[in-house]
């Protein structure tokens, strides 16, 4: 077992305000459906300048939505455009010495597992708006797998989540059909 500060570096994102017109964009939960897929596009709302630029997000940085009650965390993808966090992630970077045996991606699988987020959960602090410490996060335990086992993993959980995602399809066609069908019946 190995603690989350031993293999990743953990910083909080910024707090800013942002401006009508920029060249990056100052990612916000609000950007994010509840699963943690980007759902926005991409609208430059914040100024590059030497400040700012040191904490541009890299690719495979993972973003942790650490305030409020939608926790989730998110592998960075830079095909987005050019961002900063807020200050509601916190942002984990995995240390050089672990790039070949450790995967954001798993990362993030075992971050949004629903017993990991228990017991984030239950670290929490505050009522109106819960926060997750960075500190909470940097203390938490994980078991690493080999490389390949964690490929596999996140091969499973992916597919498992386009299941999902094809039931979910299937039901609301599903539900389309009867109400048509009842609608049919009336008219009849």
């Amino acid at each position: 077992m190995r603690t989350l500060t031993q293999i990743a570096n953990i910083q909080t994102g910024i707090y800013t305000k942002s401006e009508s017109f920029g060249e990056i964009m100052y990612l916000q939960v609000k950007h994010f459906d509840e699963n943690g897929v980007f759902i926005s596009t991409f609208i430059p709302d914040l100024s590059l300048n030497p400040q700012i630029e040191k904490h541009l997000l890299l690719e495979g940085d993972i973003l942790f939505a650490a305030k409020g009650t939608k926790n989730f965390a998110v592998k960075y993808d830079n095909k987005i455009g050019r961002c900063v966090a807020s200050s509601t992630f916190l942002i984990i970077k995995i240390k050089k010495e672990f790039h070949n045996s450790i995967a954001s991606d798993f990362i993030c699988w075992y971050l949004n597992h629903p017993k990991t987020q228990e017991i984030l959960k239950s670290k929490a602090r505050g009522s109106s708006m819960p926060s997750i410490s960075k500190v909470d996060l940097m203390e938490l335990e994980l078991k690493i797998p080999s490389f390949e086992k964690q490929n596999l993993i996140i091969k499973i959980a992916f597919l498992q989540k386009k299941e999902q995602n094809i039931y979910k399809k299937l039901e609301q066609i599903k539900d389309k059909y009867i109400q048509n069908s009842l609608i049919s019946a009336i008219n009849n």
